[in-house]
């Protein structure tokens, strides 16, 4: 690109023409920009409520007497607000490279079953012969659940991973305690996922490293058997792990742990690399979460609202949270309280009911050989990208990987650039950067997970582009220290905005200095 920040064409390596698509860089006015003194949006209807004084309303120390509103029309607003949304980037508009527990692939038929007026006009406290449909619904769900995972019985009650795991976790203090054992740590490996140890703590757990193997990716057999004893409540492994590898020893470790009378908890949340191609309950595994988020196709964008049904073995199932759904003999559906051993309820109502609504609807519309089909394709996208890029950057381990693989970005050192420099760039030619600096055992680290939906020409449009951010770290390397360059908003100070966030809108004098 020869420094020319605003190029529209970023080179391809033969990419499809239009894959590469530039990113707008029209400047970004603030909403204040807009103000023009007594320009007004709104028509308010004449009051009905009787005056009063103000201060019989509100406390004396709440009132302004100036507010600093921008005083802007309907046009202008509805404008602005467009205008920024079109500057958010979508799953919708572009490839989502992150390795991660969301899902980039949100069909829409799910959005328009959730939309539905029977389903969204419910209301969480009505009588449970009201919403039978709804209850039908969590209840093949959790079936469904329980056979594409080989377990005996589903809980859709938690409402994300990290909150499946915690319940899983509290199961297996709950069965423990029943059968009078005393336990105090949980085994995590190195290369579990990160919200694993938080989880043991809260719990009341002590939380204990246990390495992994440098050569192969996986657990490390021998500091896993010296960390293994009576002690051990469980080892929440993630399966495949964050460097995108399944653990073909998983049937050993989960029969050194029995021995120990240790449960064996599995991180589902990488679950569609293993779709219809094994299931964790055949291997051993005690407990499994599955993020709905990902594996399911439920929308996670912003951090909500997500789903992580906790799959568990026969030995756990007194311990599930309650209420649990049941049908009876008459096949009515119903919320089942008088649960003795249960945990108890782990939220207010029933879970996320529209997130289990869309993984329902997405179940029956694949079917068993669709469900092996997102298994499959998983595994080959990821894989397919691996290999085009191995000869460009390093692989923190070479070997077949499942639905994501991680990149060792300390090559780009050898010519001063950095992965967060890459990730930037990424920005000039219209990709999202995958997840950088994570796991934590791959210094610079770059993980990368196209997911099962992606076309091979979006794959090879990506590739292109990580491919010629190789060659200009290695020819300008400063390319990469600049960018992004055409992007709205240019390279942000991210420890100050970590720090010390301004969470709070100002205007005119009240704005901070810049």
């Amino acid at each position: 690109m020869n420094g020319n920040h605003n190029s529209t064409t970023p080179p391809g390596d033969g990419a499809r023409p239009g894959l590469l698509r530039p990113v707008s860089a029209g400047p970004v006015r603030l909403i204040s920009e807009e103000s023009v003194p007594g320009r007004r949006g709104v028509s308010l209807p004449a009051s009905d409520v009787p005056e009063q004084p103000l201060e019989e309303l509100l406390p004396a120390e709440e009132l302004r007497d100036e507010l600093h509103l921008p005083e802007v029309s309907e046009l202008d607003v509805v404008r602005h607000f467009t205008r920024l949304s079109s500057l958010n980037f979508s799953v919708d508009t572009g490839f989502y490279p992150l390795g991660s527990c969301t899902m980039k692939y949100n069909p829409k038929l799910d959005e328009n079953v959730a939309a539905l007026p029977g389903f969204r006009q419910l209301h969480p406290l009505q009588p449970t012969e009201t919403v039978q449909g709804a209850l039908a619904v969590l209840y093949h769900l959790e079936q469904l659940l329980a056979a594409i995972t080989g377990m005996a019985g589903v809980s859709s009650q938690p409402v994300a991973g990290a909150h499946g795991e915690l319940t899983g976790i509290l199961m297996a203090r709950a069965y423990h305690a029943q059968a009078g054992r005393q336990r105090r740590k949980v085994l995590i490996p190195d290369s579990a996922h990160g919200t694993n140890p938080a989880t043991a703590a809260m719990a009341g757990y002590r939380a204990v490293t246990v390495g992994h193997d440098r050569q192969t990716g996986e657990l490390d057999l021998a500091d896993f058997a010296a960390k293994l004893d009576d002690e051990c409540a469980a080892i929440m492994m993630t399966v495949p792990n964050t460097l995108g590898l399944f653990e073909r020893r998983i049937e050993d470790i989960c029969r050194m742990a029995h021995d120990a009378g240790c449960l064996v908890y599995c991180d589902g949340a990488n679950m569609n690399a293993m779709l219809g191609q094994v299931r964790p309950g055949d291997l051993g595994i005690d407990m499994i979460h599955l993020n709905l988020h990902k594996t399911f196709a439920v929308p996670h964008g912003g951090g909500g609202p997500g789903g992580g049904a906790i799959c568990v073995a026969e030995p756990l199932l007194p311990f599930m949270p309650k209420p649990v759904v049941v049908q009876r003999d008459d096949e009515r559906y119903d919320l089942e309280w008088d649960r003795p051993l249960s945990i108890g309820q782990i939220h207010g109502f029933y879970g996320n009911f529209n997130a289990a609504l869309r993984s329902y609807t997405y179940i029956l519309a694949l079917g068993a050989e669709g469900l092996r089909a997102i298994g499959e394709h998983a595994v080959l996208n990821a894989n397919y990208l691996k290999a085009k890029l191995q000869d460009h950057y390093k692989l923190y381990v070479d070997r077949t990987c499942m639905h994501e693989f991680v990149l060792d970005g300390r090559s780009l050192r050898e010519h001063g650039a950095r992965t967060l420099d890459l990730a930037k760039r990424l920005i000039d030619y219209a990709f999202h950067p995958p997840t950088v600096y994570f796991p934590l055992i791959v210094p610079e680290a770059i993980m990368i997970e196209p997911t099962e939906t992606e076309s091979k020409e979006t794959l090879d449009a990506f590739a292109a582009a990580m491919i010629a951010i190789a060659r200009e770290a290695a020819e300008s390397p400063e390319l990469l220290h600049e960018a992004p360059g055409i992007a709205p908003v240019r390279r942000l100070d991210e420890v100050r905005a970590a720090r010390q966030p301004d969470l709070r809108w100002h205007m005119g004098a009240d704005a901070p200095p810049a």
